[in-house]
């Protein structure tokens, strides 16, 4: 079995910045700078040949290269907090990559995902960390906003799971522009 997922990778230009960014917020487990990346769809566990068909469905998306820019600092979980993130400007080409990434996933027989699109890069998940201390960190993060990189490619992750943070791994890449 496979754990996919397909994601953009975050540029090394703004990875700098995402890491200052990782201190001061009591139970944090802070991801490592190579576990930076954009999710446009978890697939899930996948055997060989749904993982096989599902690289065959990503390879025949055509999309334009798009522009990506980070700007602003959020959290999933009302109530209890479970990970703070930078929030991706959402544009009308990412939108298109994330849904077209879907379709894949439909194709594929796989059950519509629940969770609307929210373009991110996970910072840390939280274990214990109150709504106070989560708005908190993130008020004083607000403004967190990076140039204008340029993504020209996708990739099919695999994700490992072991002692310490998971691994992941591009096992397929995809070339954007056209």
């Amino acid at each position: 079995m496979y754990r996919l997922f397909a994601a953009l990778p975050v540029d090394p230009d703004i990875a700098p910045g995402l890491k200052a960014l990782q201190t001061g917020l009591a139970g944090a487990s802070w991801r490592p700078e190579r576990n930076f990346h954009i999710t446009l769809r978890f697939f899930g566990d996948l055997g060989h040949a749904h993982a096989r068909d599902l690289d065959d469905l990503l390879g025949e998306i055509r999309a334009p290269g798009l522009e990506v820019r980070l700007e602003g600092i959020g959290w999933f979980g009302r109530r209890e907090p479970s990970a703070v993130w930078a929030r991706v400007r959402e544009t009308d080409e990412l939108r298109s990559l994330a849904s077209q990434c879907e379709r894949a996933a439909r194709r594929l027989g796989l059950p519509a995902d629940r969770r609307n699109f929210t373009p991110h890069v996970t910072l840390a998940y939280l274990h214990g960390t109150t709504l106070q201390e989560a708005t908190a960190w993130a008020e004083t993060r607000h403004a967190y906003c990076t140039d204008t990189v340029w993504a020209d490619s996708f990739h099919l992750y695999s994700s490992h799971l072991g002692d310490g943070p998971s691994r992941y791994v591009a096992e397929a890449d995809y070339v954007l522009g056209g």
